[in-house]
């Protein structure tokens, strides 16, 4: 059985965990996963696959 795991929904769920447990830091969460979103757009997931 294989499995692929993509990468943006990994970091969605990070980040998603992160807003519930320090609300606080949502700013700076949502910042770095539109970051990291981006970067994994431009350059594509293809090798980030598990």
């Amino acid at each position: 059985m294989n499995i692929h795991l993509g990468l943006t929904p990994l970091v969605s769920l990070v980040a998603g965990i992160l807003i519930l447990v320090m609300p606080r830091l949502l700013n700076y969460i949502v910042a770095f996963y539109l970051i990291v979103v981006g970067l994994i757009g431009l350059f594509g997931a293809g090798n980030f696959r598990f």
